[in-house]
């Protein structure tokens, strides 16, 4: 199906459905809406046709209708969401269909339930299509919307803040009643606290937006000198800075750009930004976004750099920003002879620029228009400099061939969108190339790379152009946006781009005179001519002087076609005076009823009697005295002729003075009414104004009022002052006595650690008699052992000896001998034993002598109890005299206070 069959079965069933609104319709519609949305007709209403108009007026009127289903509406506003894509379809869906009040009767309706998906769903639409437009004050339901925008923004819920705060930030900017409207509130104030409190979310998107409306509300105010000022004014441009480069998408990145942009509209914020010392590498930074190939992005981010341009200050930073780093590569590209644009010279941002320049796609247009203008405020600034620098050359030669490629690609049967938006490009390259060749050394680049073939060629593809839509054969709309006017002042920027060069380049000058003396020529010399741009009729004066002594120059039909240029324009301003009129509702001019002949005029009887004379001539033939009447009548009739015709004179003077009084009742009128209009205002501002004087008269009252009790809180601290000067004496009293206090406290610690260190030398010594006692212990464990293996030797003997008394008798001296032997060994395991038992008393000795020193350590804590207890009583004694001193001193008062009331 397509999209025609489709608008079609539309408009039916949204008939059907308004004269029956049953399910069946209600389902049928949706299904229509639905089949339109996925065939993705984004500029449906760009064609300017009848049927998609009324289907959009349907729709419109269907969805702001309280009695549809939210279904419905929903699928209507989704389909209104996809038209609502480019700068024409936003104005049309604004100005002709009155969307965004319709979107905000659908939201005051579902006000109760702000989180609805249907009422996010408008908000998105909203913030769309109030982008970079503006909404009429006065509009239904925008106080309702206001209202809402502002609970819901301080109700601290994510999913319904941000599109409220993305909203709002476009409501306000450069919208000076809303910002009235807001500002005369009363919850004005929390609505600013809740602002400043979201400038420390953690969404960047939440933080822009609400900057956005405190630099929109409060720029100009206490609260704006407050929040921008010069000592944090320089962590706001780092705060945008940073989100520009670091956002978090294209939309983030759009209100963080806009926010800057308006920012640099206020003298005091461009001059801070001039002295911000990190300028350099924050916009080092954000040229480098110009790599990334989302053309929105870059259009922001260009957008950026021209405002940063329009201020004096930083147009040199940038230039040094933009043109110094690329010198040496510039001059290695140049070598190459066009081999393009390398990895490694896409660091560069003089580069980047290049690259949105050459070849610029469907979508891109608008970055190539903004680079080019960019270039030409960058190369002016560095070409106005008394030497130029070499990078600049380098890039001016890196420049100018890919500037020269912009030139062409023109196809005379091409749409009209697509002229128009070459010749603009056109006019946009011939500037920049004109500003270079304002340079010696850099015109001679431009001269070497430019032919008179290509300059012939493009301005012979828009004479055609221009000749082919002239507006006085095919009138448009606009005037100053008509295709002849955009080919015209293209024609004349590439004629004085030929004049410029005709010296350097060959041909130049045969091909510059012979298109001077074209007939097309007429066209772009007359609108320029004509034309209310100073800079336009300069160029065009210009040219004419250089054409006038040219023999074929057609001067004769330049005159004419200026003349009917003039026509043109008092005919299109009469009409414009005529439908004010209308819309005004005043009384048509009454010149046109007075202007044509009457039946009773002069003319009309003098044929009548020049009849009636022929007739009688017929019958009296032979009269006598026919030919003295003849006389007669001749005399007559001249003199009737000579009247007839100062009687026409004076008519058509009476005509143009009722036309011309017509008009001065016209604008009388208009004047007047913009005089009540003027005056209503007048009085709605003097009776705020002295409602606004009442309540500052209340407050003037309360702060009379707070300034009586400031002057007895000043009393009373005075005299509290005198107190506790009478205290301090006393306080420095006292703290002679706390020092000797604090002195013998000191001494006292020092006693104990003096006794701490006894302590712990006694410790030591303990430790020392500990580890005697172990190794005295091990020696003991030791000689145990070996005594244990003499015994198992013992044994081992004592069997040896049984087996030899068993086996050899012979050797029973030898077994005397091993017995001898024996007691010899049982001796010496007497001394053993008498050893053990030695140990064992030096043990015993060792154990007593630790019980002792543990009885004198034990001795020692207790004297550290006693000491502890003798502090504690010092302290307790300190605190009875610090209470003594604190009761003679209440005693001392009272008795002075008791003296005073003596005396008196």
């Amino acid at each position: 199906m397509d999209v025609t069959t489709c608008l079609k079965s539309l408009l039916l069933a949204i008939h059907q459905y308004r004269d029956n609104r049953t399910a069946h319709n209600a389902a049928q519609l949706q299904k229509q809406v639905e089949e339109l949305s996925g065939m993705q007709c984004v500029r449906l209403l760009s064609s300017g046709q009848v049927l998609p108009s009324e289907c959009v007026c349907g729709l419109v009127e269907l969805a702001g209708d309280p009695n549809t289903s939210p279904a419905l509406t929903g699928t209507i506003i989704s389909l209104l969401a996809q038209l609502v894509c480019d700068d024409e379809s936003r104005d049309v869906l604004q100005s002709s269909y009155n969307l965004p009040s319709t979107l905000a009767s659908i939201i005051h309706c579902h006000s109760a339930t702000p989180r609805e998906p249907l009422v996010l769903q408008c908000l998105k639409v909203l913030q769309r299509l109030t982008y970079n437009g503006r909404i009429f004050h006065c509009a239904n339901y925008i106080h309702e919307l206001i209202d809402f925008l502002m609970s819901n923004i301080q109700s601290h819920n994510d999913d319904i803040t941000m599109p409220c705060l993305g909203l709002m930030a476009n409501l306000v900017r450069y919208n000076l009643s809303v910002q009235t409207h807001i500002k005369a509130l009363s919850n004005v104030k929390v609505f600013y606290r809740t602002l400043i409190n979201f400038l420390a979310h953690n969404s960047l998107t939440v933080v822009v937006f609400a900057l956005s409306i405190l630099a929109s509300l409060t720029l100009n105010e206490d609260v704006g000198e407050k929040l921008f000022h010069a000592k944090n004014i320089h962590q706001t441009f780092q705060l945008i800075f940073n989100i520009i480069v670091n956002g978090d998408g294209t939309l983030t990145r759009k209100y963080s750009v806009d926010l800057l942009v308006d920012l640099l509209k206020n003298p005091k914020m461009a001059d801070y930004l001039t002295r911000y010392e990190h300028f350099s590498v924050c916009v080092s930074q954000v040229l480098g976004l110009l790599h990334v190939k989302d053309p929105d992005s870059a259009a922001k981010v260009l957008e950026l750099l021209l405002a940063l341009c329009g201020v004096s200050g930083l147009r040199s930073l940038l230039c040094e920003v933009v043109f110094r780093p690329a010198a040496p590569r510039l001059r290695a590209a140049s070598r190459r002879q066009g081999a393009g644009l390398d990895a490694g010279q896409k660091t560069e941002p003089g580069l980047a620029l290049i690259q949105w320049l050459s070849s610029p796609a469907e979508g891109e247009e608008l970055c190539c228009l903004q680079a080019l203008q960019l270039l030409t405020e960058l190369l002016e600034e560095a070409l106005g400099s008394q030497v130029v620098s070499v990078c600049v050359l380098g890039f001016v030669e890196l420049l100018v061939p890919v500037v020269l490629d912009l030139l062409q690609g023109l196809d005379p049967a091409a749409p009209d969108s697509q002229l128009r938006t070459h010749c603009i490009r056109t006019t946009h390259t011939t500037s920049l190339l004109l500003m270079l060749c304002s340079e010696d050394s850099v015109c001679r680049v431009v001269s070497r790379q430019m032919s008179s073939q290509l300059c012939l060629s493009q301005v012979e593809l828009l004479l055609s152009c221009c000749h082919n839509n002239d507006p006085l054969t095919c009138p448009l709309t606009g005037h100053d946006s008509s295709l002849s006017q955009v080919c015209g002042e293209a024609v004349l920027k590439a004629v004085e781009l030929m004049s410029k060069l005709r010296q350097q380049v060959k041909d130049m000058e045969t091909s510059f005179y012979r298109i001077l003396q074209d007939q097309r020529m007429v066209t772009p010399l007359s609108l320029a001519l004509t034309s209310s741009h100073r800079e336009h009729v300069q160029t065009g004066l210009r040219l004419l002087l250089e054409a006038t002594p040219l023999p074929d120059f057609p001067s004769l039909v330049l005159g004419e076609s200026i003349a009917a240029n003039n026509a043109y324009r008092q005919r299109e301003a009469e009409l414009s005076v005529k439908r004010v009129a209308v819309q005004q509702d005043f009384p048509a001019p009454m010149g046109k009823s007075l202007s044509g002949p009457s039946p009773s005029s002069p003319s009309h009887s003098i044929h009548s009697l020049i009849e009636k004379l022929q007739n009688g001539m017929e019958d009296q033939m032979k009269d006598v005295r026919v030919s003295e009447i003849m006389d007669i009548y001749e005399q007559k009739i001249s003199s009737l002729a000579s009247k007839e015709g100062r009687l026409q004179d004076l008519l058509e003077a009476k005509a143009l003075a009722l036309s011309q009084a017509d008009r001065l009742i016209t604008q009388y009128r208009c004047q007047r009414a913009q005089a009540e209009a003027e005056a209503r205002k007048l009085a709605s501002m003097l009776k705020e104004a002295e409602q606004r004087r009442e309540e500052l008269q209340v407050e003037l009252g309360s702060q009379v009022l707070e300034a009586e009790r400031a002057k007895g809180d000043i009393k009373e601290l005075l005299q509290h002052n005198a107190r506790l000067q009478a205290d301090s004496q006393e306080h420095q009293s006292l703290k002679g006595s706390y020092n000797q206090l604090l002195n013998r406290f000191n001494e006292s610690e020092r006693l104990l650690k003096e006794l701490q260190a006894a302590h712990i030398s006694l410790i030591k010594q303990m430790d020392t008699v500990r580890k005697t006692q172990d190794t005295l212990r091990l020696q003991h464990d030791k000689a145990l052992c070996e005594l244990k293996e003499r015994e198992e030797q013992m044994k081992s003997f004592q069997s040896e000896l049984q087996q030899r008394n068993r086996d050899i008798t012979g050797l029973r001296g030898e077994l005397r001998d091993q017995e001898e032997r024996e007691r010899a060994k049982e001796k010496e395991r007497e001394e053993l034993e008498e050893t053990v038992d030695i140990l064992r008393k030096e043990l015993n000795k060792t154990e007593l002598a630790r019980k002792d020193a543990s009885i004198r350590a034990s001795s020692l804590e207790l004297q550290k109890a006693q000491v502890e207890a003798k502090l504690q009583k010092k302290e307790d004694e300190l605190n009875k005299h610090s209470s003594m001193i604190a009761m003679i001193h209440s005693l001392s008062s009272g008795k002075q206070k008791s003296d005073v009331n003596l005396s008196l």
